[in-house]
């Protein structure tokens, strides 16, 4: 039985439903866990340190894939671990400026995978929060300067936010008490709005940095509809589980032969705008229909 190695920049047990996809990803490809594929799971909890040697771990064992998903760091840990291991992967980032890749149609270097647009899809983003609150002239920014595109991030959010007139501040969250501290910020200089980075830590910690928001009474618009489903106000991005199920997808094919270099590098086709019309209400806010009506769900 092939065996699978999956390494994950986040915790087990808040990646329950993007492991569905995982397993609807081996599915299509004809592939059951436990029938006629094994997967041995190693976490790193949003601890990233954590990632280079679970890796190590991995490509040392007998895999004849390794997975590596959340982010950027357990991407860079994949590819440095697994030299002579096909690696299939997400990038959170450009693959191929930071030298990951060749290209996206032929990754070369034993690769491919997924690559989420992350610093992307920020101008969006920051374009919902602006029509939620037409009036605001600074936002901030909630990034991970652990994580390799932490300047790219803010750079590409910067941007944007000059773009329509607005101010962008970045309040770093590399830890619990940097969350706090962050959100402590955001009352002491009355900031309008606040933007959560894409970022496997900051998703893991997601709980905490809506009651936080909660407690500030203000408005933040999250990555991924995991955040709007605990509580969160506004969430834009990929479809991650749709995101995994692509990657179990080559996955498969791997196995039954193919090359990594042979299969390009996919881009996302799903993304979901998710309101929470509770979080609205609690923080006082009316959602203007405009907003409503280009939602992909309205959480009541």
């Amino acid at each position: 039985m092939p065996l699978i190695g999956f390494l994950s920049s986040r915790s087990a047990g808040d990646s329950s439903r993007v492991l569905d996809g995982f397993h609807r990803g081996l599915a299509e490809a004809g592939l059951t866990e436990g029938r006629n594929v094994a997967v041995v799971y190693r976490w790193a909890d949003g601890i990233y340190d954590r990632l280079a040697p679970l890796a190590a771990e991995l490509a040392g064992s007998p895999i004849s894939i390794l997975f590596a998903v959340g982010g950027e760091p357990a991407a860079r840990a994949a590819v440095a671990a697994g030299a002579k291991i096909p690696v299939v992967t997400v990038f959170a980032s450009d693959p191929v400026s930071s030298g990951l890749i060749k290209s996206l149609s032929h990754p070369e270097n034993n690769v491919t995978g997924v690559s989420i647009l992350s610093a992307s899809i920020e101008p969006k983003r920051i374009g919902l929060m602006h029509d939620l609150l037409p009036q605001s002239t600074a936002f901030a920014v909630l990034l991970n300067p652990a994580t390799p595109t932490y300047a790219e991030q803010f750079a590409a959010a910067q941007s944007a936010a000059y773009s329509i007139g607005v101010e962008m501040k970045s309040l770093k969250a590399g830890s619990d008490q940097d969350i706090e501290k962050a959100f402590a910020t955001v009352d002491q200089q009355r900031i309008a709005a606040v933007l959560v980075s894409a970022d496997p830590f900051l998703l893991v910690k997601r709980a905490d940095i809506v009651a936080l928001a909660e407690k500030s009474r203000v408005p933040v618009m999250y990555p991924y509809r995991d955040f709007a489903e605990v509580g969160g106000l506004m969430s834009y991005g990929v479809d991650l589980a749709d995101s995994y199920r692509q990657m179990a997808t080559y996955a498969g094919q791997i196995l039954k032969g193919a090359r990594p270099e042979e299969l390009p590098v996919a881009v996302p086709t799903k993304f979901e705008f998710v309101i929470n019309l509770k979080a609205a209400r609690s923080l006082g806010i009316m959602i203007p229909a405009s907003l409503l009506a280009i939602a992909d769900e309205v959480i009541e």
